[in-house]
């Protein structure tokens, strides 16, 4: 009987997004590495994953500290209860460190399975609290794939397929001033990364995102910073959005992908008065059956507290994705890259369109590079590691990205 390989089972029954999927066939993963099976020729190939599973290991894959929080709570329980019914210490113990993180009002927590679970959660929060129904997004902005999630992205590419989609959603152009005076007493939210992202990493100028507050507050329109990607250390500062115009407090903050340490989990996090409109009209306003699992809530505390510790009296670990991401930018020089873009350890490498920066990902995963693109922003490579890496680790990937560039050029 002949046997079915699991490429074979990978291509007849996993629901595929793409003609072109990386079929990397893993056996496991360490640290900054991610290990293939072994070939036939009876070695193991090692990548070095450079975009952290789209910004989830903050922390490297298996942190030890991630696997022992893991495990201890194996073997007190899994799921219980739905969402919000029992006092589970791993839920109470990351909402009580996840607001000890955070600036007054931001003190309560919604804990969900994604980051988009948390944007649908604070669309409908927004709406409920303010009594309104217009919500405003940015162009080139991405905040999830679900139908309310998909009706705030900023390209319309993405959305043409799916409509009808949900009505009352405008869009904005990032960092441009004028375009803040549509926000109105019609708003109910304005929903912003704080940095662009998926457009490419665009670092706001200063006082924009502080020019946004104050037109929210203005016009009674909370304002929802979306750090899904930026928050837990990626960009330097714990959140993102404290290493802008004196610290822009949000009505309403997103977190999802590095905050589990590789476990499913997000949360939409806001103040217990705007929160407390889910408790009634009606009753369980909003409501998930695994939203906060015990098992992601302890993996989520444990790679909190890495990331915040100061082993030895070192600086926390988010504090060193600021210089790291300068040696990248030190090294990442090469007459084909246009620019390098970002802050902290979430950056891009422009090139000049996609047909040029494509075969560069593709042979730079041959020679054991994980990179990536950008979904609104397809000529600019992604670079965001894990906050681990080492200055070596880091040198010994730009050698490899800027040999694969002159091979390809």
């Amino acid at each position: 009987m002949q046997t079915v390989t699991n490429r074979q089972l990978f291509f007849q029954h996993i629901a595929q997004t793409s003609d072109f999927p990386l079929g990397l066939e893993i056996d496991r993963a360490e640290g900054i590495y991610i290990y293939s099976t072994v070939g036939e020729n009876g070695e193991q190939p090692r990548y070095t994953d450079l975009i952290s599973g789209i910004g989830v290991s903050n922390v490297g894959h298996r942190h030890p500290r991630v696997l022992a929080a893991i495990h201890a709570q194996l073997d007190k329980y899994l799921h219980l209860m739905v969402y919000g019914e029992y006092v589970q210490t791993p839920q109470t113990q990351l909402a009580h460190a996840l607001a000890q993180t955070l600036p007054q009002p931001l003190d309560t927590v919604y804990f969900t399975n994604s980051g988009t679970e948390a944007v649908e959660g604070a669309m409908k929060l927004a709406k409920r609290y303010t009594g309104r129904r217009e919500i405003i997004s940015c162009v080139n902005a991405y905040h999830g794939a679900t139908q309310g999630a998909l009706s705030l992205s900023g390209d319309e590419n993405f959305k043409r397929n799916y409509r009808p989609l949900l009505p009352g959603v405008r869009h904005i152009r990032y960092n441009n001033p004028t375009d803040i005076e549509q926000i109105s007493c019609r708003t109910a939210a304005v929903v912003m990364e704080v940095v662009g992202a998926e457009a490419g990493v665009r670092v706001p100028d200063a006082g924009y995102l502080r020019a946004v507050r104050e037109r929210c507050t203005e016009v009674g329109a909370l304002l929802i910073f979306d750090e899904i990607q930026t928050g837990f250390g990626r960009t330097g500062t714990f959140w993102g959005f404290e290493g802008f115009d004196g610290i822009v407090v949000p009505d309403i903050l997103l977190c999802a992908k590095g905050m589990g340490g590789g476990m499913p989990i997000g949360a939409f996090i806001s103040s217990a008065e705007i929160m407390s409109v889910f408790r009634n009209n009606p009753i369980l306003g909003h409501i998930t059956t695994f939203g906060g699992h015990p098992v992601s809530c302890a993996a989520s505390l444990a790679t909190l507290q890495v990331i915040q510790d100061r082993d030895a009296g070192a600086e926390p670990l988010y504090a060193t994705a600021e210089a790291k991401g300068q040696l990248f930018r030190e090294l990442l020089v090469h007459p084909a890259i246009r620019e390098v873009r970002g802050k902290g350890l979430l950056l891009a490498v422009e090139f000049a369109s996609f047909d040029v920066l494509k075969p560069i990902i593709d042979r730079a995963l041959s020679h054991g590079v994980i990179t990536d693109w950008f979904l609104f922003c397809d000529n600019s490579m992604r670079i965001a590691p894990p906050l681990i890496i080492t200055d070596q680790q880091i040198r010994e990937a730009c050698a490899v990205i800027l040999d694969v560039i002159d091979s390809v050029g």
